[in-house]
């Protein structure tokens, strides 16, 4: 289904040149993959990637149990709502000595969706007694690409369906208190490998140049070149190397 039959049937209302919709909200990260794009297609014009902000779509029921399935499940909903390949990223904090949690739960830890100051609280409670050396733990983003079938403008096989997703992390060991005024969510308390500064006390361009979100996008950059062609050589003869799904390349869960 074209972004035009959309519009023209009541569904949401896709900005004339749109090529891919982020699935988010947030302008800075429809900023952020604008930027990261740019390096692997130069060509591509800024209003190609458009957010999810106007266009009206529900959100759907995030009930994966990785952040891979969750990125998934939300760019897949974007893609079918809207008839263009989607990006989608899912994120939180994995603890060592939790076996991993927060994870998916990261963002309602303490019961609230969004409450980083009990979020925070709750999980230095848990972590009170556990020496330095066990005080290990990483950011980890999903960073999803989803290709509805029968998409205009993508390059060969991708135009049957296209799924694929890239991992990226920020490794690091939580502090015992809270440090820094930047970022949101746990960054108060993490303390990137090699650093003394939580990443709250880093500054925006110090974080971004190490985030587990601008890895895992920039990983993905390469696969949403490839399956977006030029407008000019769009049709289903135009790729190659595309398969039905594929998941996280090698290596690319630690990037």
């Amino acid at each position: 289904m074209s972004a035009a039959s959309l519009v023209a049937g009541g569904g949401p209302r896709v900005p004339a040149g749109a090529r891919l919709v982020l699935a988010t909200h947030n302008a800075h990260k429809v900023e952020e993959l604008r930027a990261i794009l740019g390096a692997a297609l130069p060509d591509l014009p800024d209003d190609a990637v458009v957010g999810a902000a106007d266009l009206g779509v529900p959100e759907p029921v995030e009930d994966g149990v990785t952040f891979a399935a969750n990125a998934l499940i939300k760019a897949r909903a974007l893609a079918a709502a809207t008839g263009l390949p989607a990006v989608a990223d899912d994120s939180g904090l994995a603890v060592d000595v939790l076996g991993g949690a927060p994870g998916i739960f990261s963002a309602r830890w303490a019961g609230r969706h969004g409450d980083d100051a009990a979020n925070l609280a709750l999980l230095l409670a848990q972590l009170a007694d556990i020496a330095p050396e066990h005080r290990g733990a990483r950011f980890v983003c999903a960073a999803a690409l989803v290709v509805p079938a029968g998409a205009a403008g993508v390059a060969g096989e991708a135009a049957d369906g296209f799924e694929h997703v890239e991992l990226g992390t920020l490794e690091g060991t939580l502090a015992t208190a809270p440090r820094g005024g930047h970022g949101f969510g746990y960054d108060p308390v993490l303390v990137p490998t090699g650093s003394d500064r939580t990443c709250a006390e880093l500054d925006p361009a110090e974080k971004n140049a190490i985030s587990h979100r601008g890895a895992a996008f920039r990983a993905l950059a390469p696969v949403v070149a490839r399956v977006l062609v030029p407008s000019s050589g769009s049709g289903r003869g135009s790729g190659r190397g595309f398969g039905r799904s594929s998941g996280p390349g090698p290596g690319s869960a630690r990037t």
